[in-house]
């Protein structure tokens, strides 16, 4: 499995956002384990360390857990944390800029509507 890697972001943080997305959709459930680092090294053709700095900093922000000799696991908590946190940081980072994008073009909340029920398969 390779992946396309986003030349303005260091790996290790595209790798902690997979792992972040993972678990906001489900796909990494609370509890569960986390691949090891070295099947993810093998997986995405990266160095181990930049696994393990990415999983560092997951741990660091108390979503996973090392548990020694085991491996690492997603947290109890972790996805209400990270909606918390995602929600928060859209708000104050992502949306006034949409917005005011949306307010450039003329565009409202029922165009968007629109436009969502006009392409839904």
């Amino acid at each position: 499995m390779s992946t396309h890697w986003d030349d303005n972001q260091p790996i290790y943080w595209q790798l902690r956002e997979k792992t972040v997305a993972a678990i906001l959709d489900s796909t990494l459930q609370e509890g569960q384990a986390l691949p090891s680092v070295r099947q993810v090294a093998v997986d995405f053709q990266v160095n181990p360390l930049t696994v393990s700095k990415a999983y560092q900093s997951l741990v660091d922000d108390d979503l996973i857990e090392k548990r020694r000799g085991v491996g690492m696991f997603v947290r109890e908590g972790a996805r209400a944390r990270l909606l918390a946190s995602e929600r928060e940081r859209f708000l104050n980072e992502e949306w006034p800029r949409l917005a005011n994008r949306l307010e450039q073009l003329g565009l409202t909340l029922d165009d968007l509507r629109q436009f969502e029920s006009n392409n839904k398969n």
